[in-house]
């Protein structure tokens, strides 16, 4: 089960530094598991570009039996903006291992 945790926009001015001239929204779940690990995310990334919706996402459903920590994950990956593409090099960068 996906419960919805949070989301933003992509801040304007970054995106316009690299290029990009339409919004970008990052949306982020916490997913509940019945076995192994209880607790997992899920990352979606939309892009409303002028000729189409583009959407990249990223499942790791197995990743706590702590629901906190996941929420605190989930909440550095909010602040920080952190794409699907990148999500698991940041987790790994806070030694998250996967179950």
């Amino acid at each position: 089960m996906k419960t919805f945790f949070g989301s933003t926009f992509m801040k304007t001015k970054l995106l316009e530094e690299v290029g990009i001239n339409y919004p970008i929204k990052l949306e982020y779940y916490k997913i509940t598991n019945n076995e192994k690990a209880k607790y997992g995310i899920y990352v979606v990334k939309t892009e409303y570009q002028k000729e189409k919706t583009k959407i990249e996402n990223k499942e790791i459903q197995y990743l706590s039996n702590n629901e906190k920590k996941v929420e605190e994950i989930l909440n550095i990956l909010k602040e920080s903006e952190v794409t699907p593409i990148a999500v698991e090099d940041v987790l790994s960068d806070f030694k998250v291992k996967f179950i």
